[in-house]
């Protein structure tokens, strides 16, 4: 068989597969959260979140509310070098990102059942 037909039919099973995983996927709810990073985001999303009273006074004071902090949890990023991962029970992520023009900074206390937001800071840019 020549090297045309092959590359032809190579092509036309391959975009007929493309099609087919198009279909079937659309519409679930899939994602690909396989970095140390996602992951980590992903499983503080999942879970109830309870706020410190210094939290909820840093964000009130610059005119953020808690749903800030679940936009952080989306596009932000871990700071796996300030953080405390070799603890037992509930290990302590430092997460950064920038909210309405806003370099938001909060530190995480992630336990078993819960995530907690022990302290934010807020840097204007």
């Amino acid at each position: 068989m020549k090297l045309a037909y092959r590359l032809a039919y190579f092509s036309g099973g391959f975009l007929i597969g493309i099609a087919l995983l198009f279909f079937i996927l659309s519409g679930k709810k899939t994602s690909c959260a396989y970095g140390p990073e996602s992951r980590t985001l992903k499983n503080i999303k999942l879970k109830q979140r309870d706020f410190s009273e210094q939290t909820l006074t840093v964000l009130r004071e610059n005119r953020l509310d808690t749903a800030a902090v679940s936009k952080l949890l989306e596009d932000g990023d871990v700071l796996f070098s300030e953080s405390n991962t070799e603890l037992d029970s509930c290990k302590i992520y430092v997460i950064e990102g920038v909210i309405s023009e806003k370099n938001l900074k909060i530190t995480v206390q992630n336990c078993e059942e819960k995530a907690t937001v022990l302290n934010a800071k807020v840097n204007k840019e």
